[in-house]
């Protein structure tokens, strides 16, 4: 492999490393482009490379710097289901078993961390020794310090130590049981009563947020310098793991936080991203546009994730303008007000409408919609008001350019639509908006119904799916390879329906139930039930 960070300009400064420390490897199961344009990827580098008693190096599928030959820590961030075969490549190429309990003294701890893993790590406990849940401001330091306490000792004696730190999971020292083989998932339980019976994310509360610690034009995002305005988000979505997973809602102040922090990203670049699940809803963020609209900041290009659709006035489209950038992006997930109430979507259309009118008022020339098919709850009807939304944006303003990208539900785990399944008509719904919309001139970008099934499946799925993951790795990560395991492995597990489509019983056993998110579960039940009195 060849180095890809010749051009990179750091925003810290790595530490020296100590002539004993801990050989460690942190690694992106993607591209570097990719990689490195993970704010939580970046974080993490420059959080362990900033420690003198470890010596750092990255991985990546293309690329490497000084990687240590013989790691003591491997450690991979993990942001895509799927990317869990680059995983398993990367461990294969470092000549590391890839499951744990294969594992001996003379090989690394791995471990692992990011929203896919907090969320339902489960599918993958198997293929990591250790999975740090939550944000890592925390938990990090007292991960290092804790394998640092037990250095030399046996890999036994470090994984009980490592899990007695709130937010560590060691999966080897917990035993699922389930109703026979290919029965439901019953209960999970350590081996040894040293062992926390539950394992709770480590969730950080203060509101100096995350900003980039590289940039480079090899990112995926060429340039980009990232600011994290907000973190998790307060509207509560019942299907959205971003609000759900990452609570409470925290907001970086602008004096003493984000203005700082683009004035240190502007010294090396001038484009700059505003990142957060919902950004526009900062206390102060109409202060931020007229303090980035002063004339020392012509020149800076300001790039912003999704915003709040009744957030989007002209002022914030005219800032974007002078800042290059023509779009605006909004998630109104459906035309139906019944299924933005089944889903605690607090908008109206007509807000809607109001949104794509000032957009258009300000300057911009496109406006983005996210949307999405198959809530629980939702009818054909429903699909067609969302049609008949768009023809209405398109007939009130003219001349904006409009996009619909539309996904299918998926479950996500520690929302209050975890015990749902997805909705098999969602395939065509999506195919019946793609010709009502682009008839129109409606540009409509749905996201493949197969790949949705599979992130389900991921997602409200137990250990014995590491079994399907390893068949679709050998035999090709297609939706055929998922079904051909499912039937090899028959007698093994669940069918593939009860993962991916069965609705649930809010009492049934969870395969995370021991994995505790920010919200107890008898609170998810109860927004469940209220998601309900709106399906009528």
């Amino acid at each position: 492999m060849v180095s890809l960070f010749f051009d990179e300009h750091l925003l810290f400064t790595p530490a020296s490393s100590t002539s004993d420390a801990i050989p460690l490897i942190f690694a992106f199961p993607n591209e570097y482009s990719v990689g490195i344009t993970s704010l939580g990827y970046q974080v993490v580098w420059a959080t362990l490379a900033s420690r003198s008693d470890l010596n750092v190096g990255r991985l990546f599928m293309d690329g490497q710097d000084s990687i240590p030959s013989q790691p003591e820590i491997v450690g991979f961030s993990l942001s895509w289901e799927l990317d869990y075969v680059n995983v398993l490549d990367l461990l294969e190429q470092l000549k590391v078993p890839v499951r744990s309990h294969q594992r001996t003294d003379a090989h690394p701890i791995v471990f692992g961390g990011g929203p896919v893993l907090t969320a339902n790590p489960e599918p993958f406990a198997d293929f990591f020794d250790v999975i740090l849940l939550g944000d890592g401001e925390l938990l990090l330091a007292e991960f290092v310090d804790a394998y640092q306490a037990v250095r030399t000792s046996d890999r036994a004696t470090q994984l009980f130590h490592l899990a007695q730190i709130p937010g560590i999971y060691v999966p080897s020292l917990y035993e699922p049981e389930y109703d026979g083989a290919n029965g439901m998932f019953q209960a999970i339980a350590p081996i040894d009563a040293g062992i926390p019976t539950q394992v709770t994310k480590q969730t950080y509360r203060g509101n100096t947020l995350s900003t980039s610690t590289v940039v480079t034009a090899k990112a995926a995002w060429e340039s980009i310098y990232m600011v994290e305005v907000v973190r998790s988000c307060p509207e509560l979505c019942r299907f959205c793991l971003a609000s759900y997973l990452t609570l409470p809602f925290r907001v970086a102040p602008l004096a003493k936080s984000l203005i700082p922090a683009i004035d240190r990203g502007l010294a090396v670049t001038n484009r700059i991203g505003l990142l957060g699940a919902s950004v526009t809803q900062h206390p102060e963020f109409e202060a931020l546009l007229q303090h980035l609209n002063q004339p020392q900041y012509d020149h800076v290009r300001v790039s912003l994730a999704s915003v709040r659709t009744n957030t989007v006035t002209a002022q914030l489209a005219e800032t974007l303008i002078k800042h290059d950038t023509q779009s605006i992006t909004i998630a109104v997930e459906s035309g139906s007000e019944r299924v933005r109430q089944i889903v605690n979507k607090k908008l109206t259309t007509d807000e809607i409408l109001v949104a794509a009118a000032n957009a258009k008022v300000g300057g911009l020339k496109a406006l983005k919609l996210y949307g999405m098919v198959g809530v629980p709850g939702e009818s054909m009807t429903d699909v067609e008001q969302t049609a008949a939304m768009m023809a209405e944006i398109k007939k009130q303003v003219p001349g904006l350019k409009l996009t619909l990208g539309c996904s299918t539900f998926v479950p996500k785990a520690h929302t209050p639509f975890q015990w749902c399944g997805v909705n098999p008509e969602a395939d065509r719904r999506l195919k019946y908006l793609q010709k009502q919309l682009r008839s129109q001139g409606i540009d409509f970008r749905p996201e493949s119904y197969k790949g949705s099934v599979v992130q389900a499946l991921i997602s409200r799925g137990d250990r014995r799916l590491s079994h399907v993951l390893e068949y679709v790795r050998q035999c090709g990560a297609s939706w055929g390879s998922y079904r051909r395991a499912f039937k090899e492995l028959g007698d093994r597990l669940p069918p593939l329906d009860f993962y991916v489509h069965q609705q649930w019983d809010t009492e049934q056993p969870l395969p995370w139930q021991h994995l505790h998110g920010p919200l107890p579960v008898t609170t998810l039940q109860k927004h469940w039930a209220e998601a309900q009195t709106h399906m009528a």
